[in-house]
């Protein structure tokens, strides 16, 4: 099973992988940095329940699919719009590091809806290693 996440991950185009491995997981994952700081646990939480509710998806899907997109939609919607009107505000590095995950966060977000809206209607296959 763990082998066929992995060549579902890594069918994915090459931009997808080098984004969730080396940006959107490391940015996301870095806020348990920040424990401290002020509202840190709840950032912490925010930041990164919607990866681990991934976790179930892809087990059951055996891959990537569409379907992962869902899981992000409310912890991370909730912690852009938190960052956006009510940031809280600690040290230098972590307000840097909040603008970092609020931008990142976004982006994901922009892919995350349209995903969410094609899984609903019906693309739900997930990604597979395409037979040469």
């Amino acid at each position: 099973m763990i082998l066929e996440i992995w060549k579902s991950f890594r069918s994915m185009p090459t931009w997808v992988q080098i984004w969730v491995a080396f940006i959107l997981a490391p940015v996301n994952m870095a806020s348990l940095a920040f424990l401290s700081e002020p509202s840190g646990l709840w950032i912490a939480f925010l930041a990164n329940i919607a990866m681990m509710m991934n976790m179930p998806v892809m087990l059951y899907d055996r891959g990537f699919s569409k379907l992962m997109a869902l899981p992000h939609l409310l912890p991370w919607t909730i912690l852009v719009i938190w960052l956006v009107a009510a940031r809280p505000i600690g040290s230098d590095i972590y307000n840097s590091y909040l603008s970092v995950l609020l931008v990142i966060n976004t982006i994901s977000l922009l892919f995350d809806y349209p995903d969410a809206l094609h899984w609903k209607r019906g693309d739900r296959q997930p990604s597979r290693p395409q037979n040469r």
